[in-house]
């Protein structure tokens, strides 16, 4: 069946496809549920109770519109950072935010620089606004600031997006090397900076930058580490004068009462945090340990997954990780050779890690024995 003939040309142009397809597609598919739900990077532990406790009392009142400019949740994130609450935007994830970014900076027909196989939404925000994506590949199983850099001054691209730490490989740079591939920017480019797993990595991640810089923005997420992917709540660290143009494009009802309130509990439960993180850790430390175990390599990770080397080619990968499925354990992979050689496990808890073990061996047997 042909495109409906009064879409966009540009509408019409683009390939009917998403970047991923939800676990709950995929159950659908299945007829049955997973039993261990560890390839979204979901926190499988789960909001601070403060921050359930504040959205069932926000629920009270969920017939109101939300706050359309997000006051106490920018003011609280603005006293977190040490910035005026003029310097973030609230939005609907990262990926709502990396939208509205891309509609902002980027024109039709002009460039995006990204690495090829990282997290896809903004390349897919890219092409929906008619604009190109140019990539340079990973350079041991790490985006290459330099190479981003490089490609940015050849094709003249406005904006450059690095995910630090990355997202699939759980990689990350040193914030010392980011300030300075931030202080390099080409004139007239704009480093889109993606550090949704900041809060699991090293001391020293995270860049920094001073938040007046007019070459980067910066994106956060309460999805993560504060365990409400499905809240929605993101937000930008920015110039004042480049956060103020998102006015114009934003959904400014689109923060819902609920999802404040939330976000506003989590950002101050700093207990709750730290317990997570520690939870994290020790999935980590196990899924490295299953990996080893039946042979495997994990890559080192700073974020709240492990990508497991699993020593074949993406076919191989792709069959463990099928195999997996029919086992009931739902798992991803990168998307782009040779990091397709991997699968990528969300940390878990120690039930899920449990099941883990137990299968990987059999999933990894029927792969290999695929041929």
């Amino acid at each position: 069946m042909s495109d409906d003939p009064r879409l966009a040309p540009l509408a019409a142009s683009l390939p009917a496809t998403v970047p991923f397809t939800g676990p709950e597609a995929l159950e659908r598919l299945r007829g049955r549920p997973f039993r261990a739900r560890l390839g979204a990077n979901e926190s499988v532990f789960g909001p601070s109770p403060k921050a359930i406790a504040a959205m069932e009392a926000a629920a009270r009142e969920i017939w109101k519109y939300g706050d359309s400019a997000s006051h106490d949740l920018r003011h609280a994130l603005a006293a977190h950072h040490g910035v005026a609450p003029e310097n973030i935007v609230v939005g609907a994830g990262i990926d709502g935010l990396l939208g509205s970014t891309v509609r902002l900076f980027l024109a039709p027909g002009e460039v995006a620089v990204s690495s090829l196989g990282s997290y896809p939404t903004f390349d897919f925000h890219v092409s929906g606004h008619g604009g190109r994506a140019e990539k340079v590949p990973f350079r041991d199983d790490r985006e290459d600031p330099e190479a981003l850099l490089g490609k940015a001054e050849e094709v003249g691209a406005k904006l450059i997006y690095l995910s630090n730490p990355d997202n699939p490989m759980g990689s990350w740079h040193s914030g010392a090397e980011v300030a300075r591939m931030v202080a390099r920017v080409p004139e007239g480019a704009l480093l889109i900076l993606d550090e949704a797993y900041v809060e699991f990595a090293p001391d020293g991640t995270a860049a920094e930058v001073d938040v007046e810089d007019p070459k980067v923005l910066r994106f956060r997420t309460f999805s993560k580490a504060h365990g409400m992917a499905g809240a929605r709540v993101g937000y930008a660290l920015g110039p004042r004068h480049m956060i103020r143009v998102f006015e114009k494009v934003r959904d400014h009802f689109g923060m819902s009462r609920t999802s404040q309130s939330g976000a506003l509990a989590a950002l101050q439960d700093e207990l709750w945090l730290t317990h997570v993180r520690g939870e994290v850790a020790a999935a980590r430390e196990r899924i490295a340990a299953i990996a080893a175990e039946n042979g495997l390599g994990a890559l080192p990770s700073a974020t709240n997954f492990v990508t497991v080397d699993c020593g074949g080619d993406g076919a191989l990968a792709k069959a463990v990780l099928e195999e997996l499925a029919a086992r009931d354990i739902f798992v991803r992979m990168p998307f782009a050779a040779p990091q397709n050689r991997c699968i990528r496990i969300t940390a878990g808890r120690p039930e899920e890690m449990d099941l883990l073990a137990t299968l990987l061996p059999e999933a990894l047997a029927a792969a290999r024995a695929r041929g």
